[in-house]
């Protein structure tokens, strides 16, 4: 799946993603993912790169409305105004159709690369026409230990073959880890497994 599209936000969590990019830089870099505040029902977890060679800030698991039901997304917020670009590439050598691929552990998921207005999506799946993350890509973000976003946005010159020309790596086992994930998922879970995961919490 290797598509160039546009997508708006569900906003199901966007004012309290936004207010926590908007704010302090997050102390995530050592601790892994840090999930929303303030609530029973996280809705997102935010992580810093541990190492990266393009302008990502931040990546965030999101549950986000599709259509009468719920998935999680992978999103992506740039450090800089303009599009995803690997260090010091040119603007002029962007790909009319980029590419992306999730890798965990050695796992490789091929995935949807969308672009929104203001953040990047990475989905390998489809709920009601929404992109998502599949269960079995988010199985391996809750049980992995390292994962790498790879991207190929930059022409390559003439006669090169395709190439990924960034990354990013994501440590999934800093903080609370596959904990993290597993929270969020049960945003997207139906509403009567969530009644039952709550009550299984509270007791």
């Amino acid at each position: 799946m290797q598509t160039l599209l546009s997508i708006g936000r569900s906003g199901l969590a966007a004012l309290a993603l936004l207010a926590v990019l908007a704010g302090a830089s997050l102390a995530t870099a050592a601790g892994g993912w840090r999930l929303e505040e303030g609530v029973n029902a996280p809705s997102y977890a935010v992580a810093e790169p541990t190492a990266s060679t393009l302008n990502i800030d931040v990546v965030a698991l999101v549950c986000e409305e599709s259509g009468t039901d719920r998935g999680l997304q992978l999103q992506i917020y740039l450090s800089s105004p303009g599009p995803l670009l690997p260090n010091g590439a040119p603007l002029n050598r962007l790909k009319d159709t980029a590419r992306a691929e999730i890798a965990i552990d050695g796992q490789v998921f091929a995935t949807d690369i969308l672009f929104a207005g203001d953040h990047v999506v990475l989905a390998d799946a489809r709920r009601q026409q929404v992109p998502v993350l599949s269960d079995r890509l988010l199985d391996a973000m809750q049980a992995g230990h390292t994962m790498l976003l790879r991207f190929d946005l930059v022409s390559e010159r003439p006669g090169a073959a395709e190439a990924f020309d960034g990354e990013a790596e994501i440590d999934l086992r800093a903080g609370p880890g596959g904990k993290a994930v597993a929270a969020v998922r049960r945003c997207a879970e139906p509403a009567v497994d969530r009644m039952a995961s709550a009550a299984v919490t509270s007791w």
